[in-house]
This record gives C-alpha cells, sequence and structure tokens, in this order.
C-alpha cells in the first residue's frame, strides 16, 4: 500500500480540534518538522514536544521529529524580512515568499533524500502527517517538503485544515 502524506499546522485548532483531525484522517505517523519544538502561551501549549508526544502516544500515534526539514535562523530571517517589508503578521501570512523558498530549498532541500523519510517509517505505516504551526500550507514550509515527497515518490497530500 501506497503511503499518503497529509499536512497540518497547529494555529487555529484547538487542542481537542487538532487530535481529531489527526485521527479523522487515520494518521499514525507524525513527522514534526519544527527547528524549535515550543510554542508560546497557553493557546497552543498542547503542541509542545513533551505534551504533543505524549498525547499522540496515547492516542497510538507514531512521533519522529526531522529537524533537518526545518528552516534554519538564516531561512527564517527571509520570511521574517518579507513580512515586514509586506507588514504582514506570521500568523495572517498567506504565502511564502520568494527569498524564504529559494533559500528553504538551497538549505535544506537540496540534500534532502525523500526516501530516507520512508525508510524511517514503521513498516505498516499508512498516513504521515507533516506537522509544522501555520494555519495556510503554501505559509508553511511543510508545502516545499510535501511537493518535493509528491513529486519525487509519486504520493498523494492532502492539506488538513481548522
Amino acid at each position: 500500500m501506497k503511503i499518503k502524506i497529509v499536512t497540518i499546522g497547529v494555529y487555529g485548532f484547538d487542542e481537542s480540534g487538532f487530535f481529531d483531525a489527526l485521527c479523522q484522517a487515520e494518521v499514525d505517523t507524525f513527522c514534526d518538522i519544527r527547528s524549535r519544538r515550543g510554542l508560546r502561551g497557553a493557546t497552543y501549549a498542547f503542541a509542545n514536544s513533551v505534551r504533543l508526544q505524549a498525547r499522540l502516544s496515547e492516542l497510538g500515534i507514531r512521533y519522529i521529529h526531522r529537524k533537518d526539514l526545518g528552516p534554519t535562523k538564516t531561512v527564517r530571517d527571509k520570511q521574517a524580512a518579507a513580512d515586514k517589508a509586506s507588514k504582514t503578521a506570521k500568523r495572517k501570512r498567506t504565502t511564502l515568499g520568494e527569498a524564504f523558498i529559494e533559500a528553504y530549498h538551497t538549505e535544506c532541500l537540496a540534500e534532502f533524500e525523500p526516501q530516507s523519510l520512508l525508510d524511517e517509517l514503521e513498516s505498516d505505516a499508512k498516513v504521515v502527517a507533516l506537522f509544522c504551526v501555520e494555519t495556510a500550507p503554501e505559509a508553511c514550509h511543510r508545502s516545499l517538503v510535501a511537493d518535493k515527497l509528491a513529486k519525487t515518490l509519486d504520493l498523494e497530500v492532502e492539506d488538513i485544515l481548522p
């Protein structure tokens, strides 16, 4: 059976809605592609690494962290500059800047072998969630990772939205 990729961000979800969405999508493997796995404030505390991993474990969802797919500070700074220039708040962003996309491809995706992610999965994995924080996949690097997986390995990708 072929692996299906779903993408999900945390912004816009409450805790129960987030985990319900993962269960409804039948996610069995959760791939955290954040560089930094913490969020400030109580609203999204459930997505901080330790709490997140504990809840996923309770649900029978495997957790893997692929820090190599998290944008570096240099790459994030490119998006911060684009957001500042367009006067767009991070959580209101709907697309990624060209400078970010180019830098992310150069610094992260150029060395990423999609098969390496599949090789890390358990043999019974069917639905893998790529996770970061932004609401819109088009505003998040997870869309770039998903696109490379889809094109390289001919995988189906579905975005889970709040």
